[in-house]
């Protein structure tokens, strides 16, 4: 009974309760986060479509920025929750002060590429020059201001890894609320200020981003015993780095795979109208709603999966990995329903200001359709990434995810534009995906039967 008492909450909460325990607060933080980032399209589209594609078109950096910071609190995440099952303090502690430190030195690079690179970048995609103006200008502030984001992710990471998920939803909640107050007086002006346009997106984003890593460092130091984040007598240590980097920069190239397929579908759709660009960044904006819920619930059960690995108790995995793919199908279920009603409800939002239709409609009513099928696959492929990763096989989520969207997405794309058109682009979704959730099943097995499933009982010898 001692012992139960002593112990974290993942390794002893029922399953279903400590999933939904873990796993709603990042949830509702998730879809706060997408939340703002659709206000933040939709009022930047109230400007012009060009306007749109600026801020579009940036999102190959913003996702190299998040697979760097989110692949590191990966593995942050999974060496914490082990060292934390395994009772070993000073490891955990190690690996939240480490994480700080390659949060840091990551939000500065990020810095010194922004300020030389930005311009560069938008013209080697276009010579429209307002996307290009826009486009630096946003870009410029989103990297060069980017430390905030990276220590904000970092700090709310080593919060999930010890079961506080509900003050990374405080955190989250106020970075985003910020953001969506200040979007409005930023962009547009109020009271006589002057708006800044698409440069007053980017402000409101890096404030809301540096408001929420305050608040999740005041809560690590106030409301999270399990971790001691020290600096005093600081030394980096090389093996908490490994360790964190042996998960994480799976994670990152992972991530970052999705950086090289977003480029490179931009460059298809542009060929063919500016407005497929437009619908392509629009579609990862409204998908947020259904994938955020879905990452939330990943980062709960993360924790979950990697304590219980270091505690051996492979009921309590199995468990979580059975009850996780069940929510995340039913939430893209949902998100298919959604998709395939009302995708025209959904593009409206985005048109410019006094626009009923246009373009981007009928270019993106069949877009959403389409790509949606997808989701029906998805939610599996995205448990099972995370679940490889919490179990330190990180190296299967990157083959999957380099199968998925350098093989077949972006070839498969080509080759539809080639010969059938830009209708037929979309079907590279669900086409990638068919071929993901085959390898995701078949790496499942192995890691189950490898890690997982409990040794056979040996036979005493007569």
């Amino acid at each position: 009974m001692t012992q139960q008492a002593n112990e974290n909450k993942m390794g002893v909460m029922p399953v279903n309760k400590l999933l939904l325990n873990m796993a709603a607060p990042m949830v509702i933080s998730m879809l706060v986060q997408a939340l703002y980032n659709v206000v933040d399209s939709i009022f930047v589209a109230k400007l012009s479509q060009d306007a749109l594609n600026a801020v579009s078109l940036a999102f190959p950096v913003q996702n190299l920025m998040i697979a760097v910071a989110v692949g590191t609190g990966v593995g942050i995440n999974a060496l914490l929750s082990r060292s934390l099952g395994q009772k070993d303090q000073e490891r955990a502690d190690q690996a939240a002060v480490n994480g700080l430190l390659l949060g840091l030195l990551s939000g500065l690079v990020f810095t010194a590429l922004g300020l030389t690179c930005s311009r560069l970048f938008y013209t080697i995609q276009t010579d429209i020059v307002p996307i290009v103006e826009d486009g630096t200008a946003y870009l410029t502030i989103c990297c060069g201001m980017s430390a905030g984001m990276f220590l904000g992710i970092t700090l709310d990471r080593i919060l999930q890894a010890t079961g506080r998920t509900f003050l990374t939803m405080i955190t989250q909640a106020v970075g985003a609320v910020t953001n969506i107050i200040l979007d409005r007086i930023l962009i547009f002006g109020i009271f006589g200020y002057e708006g800044m346009g698409v440069a007053g997106a980017a402000w409101a984003t890096v404030i809301g981003q540096i408001l929420a890593a305050c608040l999740s460092l005041a809560f690590n130091l106030k409301y999270n015993p399990d971790v001691r984040l020290r600096l005093r007598g600081f030394r980096p240590s090389w093996n908490a780095i490994c360790g964190i980097y042996s998960v994480g920069l799976p994670s990152i190239a992972m991530q970052s795979i999705g950086s090289v397929m977003v480029f490179g579908m931009n460059q298809i759709l542009i060929a063919a109208t500016p407005a497929a660009t437009a619908v392509f960044g629009v579609y990862f904006k409204l998908q947020s709603f259904i994938f955020m819920p879905v990452f939330g619930l990943n980062n709960g059960m993360v924790p979950i999966v990697a304590y219980n690995y270091g505690a051996r108790k492979p009921d309590r995995i199995v468990q979580t990995i059975k009850l996780s793919v069940l929510c995340a199908m039913s939430i893209m279920v949902l998100g298919f329903a959604v998709f395939q009603l009302v995708p025209d409800v959904l593009l409206s939002a985005f048109l410019e200001e006094g626009q009923t239709a246009g373009e981007l409609i009928d270019v993106g009513v069949p877009a959403l359709r389409t790509i949606s099928y997808s989701f029906l696959l998805a939610g599996f492929c995205i448990v099972c990434s995370s679940v490889f990763q919490a179990l330190g096989h990180g190296v299967l989520s990157l083959v999957v995810s380099v199968v998925r969207q350098l093989v077949v997405l972006l070839p498969a794309a080509f080759l539809l534009y080639q010969f059938r058109g830009l209708d037929a682009v979309w079907w590279s979704f669900p086409i990638a995906e068919i071929f993901s959730v085959s390898l995701c099943a078949l790496f499942l097995l192995r890691v189950y039967r490898q890690d997982i499933a409990p040794p056979e009982p040996k036979k005493e010898s007569v």
